[in-house]
């Protein structure tokens, strides 16, 4: 299931500084993670389909590695973010 365009103008008004704001990290983190959760629901259904499970593993790769630069960045927004969206690290 995609992430339809009203679910995203909400994650990038809730986890960005306005609406429109859709490259700040916190929304780009906000946006993988809602799309790695439904790609998870999906590879629970489907074990085989590992096209999907490639996407997944690229997808995850890509948070990680804003996860870091925020962490980086702004620890306590790092704390937060993560605690909002209910990533175990």
């Amino acid at each position: 299931m995609a992430v339809t365009s009203e679910e995203k103008r909400s994650l990038f008004a809730r986890y960005g500084r306005d609406e429109n704001d859709t490259g700040s990290t916190a929304a780009q983190i906000a946006l993988f993670t809602r799309r790695i959760e439904d790609l998870s629901a999906h590879l629970k259904q489907n074990k085989k389909d590992y096209g999907t499970l490639r996407a997944l593993q690229k997808l995850v790769g890509k948070r990680r590695s804003l996860l870091k630069y925020y962490r980086r960045k702004d620890v306590e927004a790092y704390r937060q973010l993560i605690a909002d969206l209910g990533i175990r690290r």
